[in-house]
């Protein structure tokens, strides 16, 4: 902690009377704001760094009503596709020198209750939020009527008062499964998703929509819920090899799930693709360097990040939020993962990346 001369810790103050200006003005240049002339900032900033001093923006939001932190709650940040979503947001939100704070809540309400009260207490200025199975509007709409601005992503909540912006996964699944339909496939497992959320329950209404306009029994289908990681895919693809009848074809809630069981049938002496083909769900980082490319959806995670973080400013910026559904469109990302049964495809110039996956 960086002292002053009689012990005790510096304030805005000390570097004030150091720098010859006022303390306002070594408050906002420490918060880089463009009333104070960029080579103050720069002088402040340096003389900051120099001594050691650490702004306490604590003390500043009981100033100015405002942290300049977002919180962020996901139920999975070890997924990738929320590293997309996140670089979505960050990037927008910084350029209003905004700071993001993420919460894994792992799908368990009470820890996400825990973390959103945490926040409330540092005074945040916001709440972005993939919510927790179990949530309900009553949750989000407390959080509102306590005035602050909450944006939801990737899931949403029916009868919360807070805007969602999030893929179209009915229709990106309805798609993944016609393609699949339309290349001669017939036995057509769905593999995870927890269908309590909007996620699950729109992916699994997509692929059993496709199916039965297609004139394909979905109760004679495969359909396992819940699994949502590489763990769960590999877990149970001795239960879809061995299924009565046997799959032709897999579609999985993401591609993580997607991941595992290419790798674990593998193992079991089925080759992805020719014998069982297999689709994925987010086009995530690596999903087309994998061996073979899988086959998936781009469900628009960048996007979804940038306008939530739009949302999220306008509200803080005053904008009464229209509480509307924001979907993006899907991008189907065909690949080798899912030919016609019995064909393999070649990817271009006959190279596969991660031949050992």
């Amino acid at each position: 902690m960086a002292l002053n001369g009689t012990g005790k810790p510096l304030r805005l103050g000390d570097l004030a009377e150091k720098l010859g200006v006022s303390t306002a003005t070594v408050s906002l240049a420490l918060r880089d704001s463009p009333l104070i002339a960029k080579a103050t900032r720069a002088r402040v900033k340096a003389y900051a760094e120099d001594v050691g001093y650490i702004y306490n923006r604590s003390a500043a939001s009981l100033r100015t009503s405002q942290s300049n932190m977002i919180g962020v709650a996901v139920h999975d940040i070890l997924n990738p596709y929320f590293a997309e979503v996140f670089r979505g947001l960050e990037e927008t939100l910084a350029e209003q020198n905004k700071t993001i704070l993420i919460c894994n809540h792992r799908d368990m309400v009470e820890r996400q209750k825990n973390f959103i009260d945490t926040l409330l207490q540092h005074r945040v200025d916001g709440l972005i939020l993939c919510a927790s199975v179990g949530t309900t509007d009553k949750d989000i709409n407390a959080i509102v009527r306590q005035g602050v601005p909450v944006t939801l992503v990737c899931r949403d909540v029916a009868g919360a008062d807070a805007p969602c912006v999030r893929g179209d996964d009915f229709v990106g699944s309805y798609r993944i499964t016609k393609h699949l339909i339309e290349q001669g496939h017939r036995q057509i497992a769905m593999v995870g998703g927890r269908r309590e959320s909007s996620a699950g329950r729109d992916r699994n209404r997509g692929w059993r929509s496709a199916l039965e306009d297609a004139g394909i029994d979905v109760d004679a289908q495969l359909d396992i819920p819940e699994l949502m990681t590489q763990d769960d895919g590999r877990s149970v693809a001795k239960q879809i090899v061995r299924a009565e009848p046997k799959p032709s074809a897999v579609v999985c809630f993401n591609d993580l799930v997607a991941l595992g069981v290419m790798s674990a049938v593998r193992r079991l002496g089925i080759e992805p693709g020719p014998e069982l083909a297999i689709v994925g769900y987010d086009d995530t980082d690596g999903t087309e360097n994998r061996s073979p490319a899988l086959t998936t959806v781009d469900n628009g995670a960048g996007t979804i990040g940038l306008k939530a973080a739009e949302l999220m400013l306008a509200q803080m910026a005053g904008e009464k939020p229209k509480n509307d559904l924001m979907l993006i469109e899907p991008v189907l990302r065909i690949r080798e993962s899912a030919p016609r049964p019995g064909e393999r495809l070649t990817p271009v110039g006959g190279l596969c990346a991660n031949p050992e996956l």
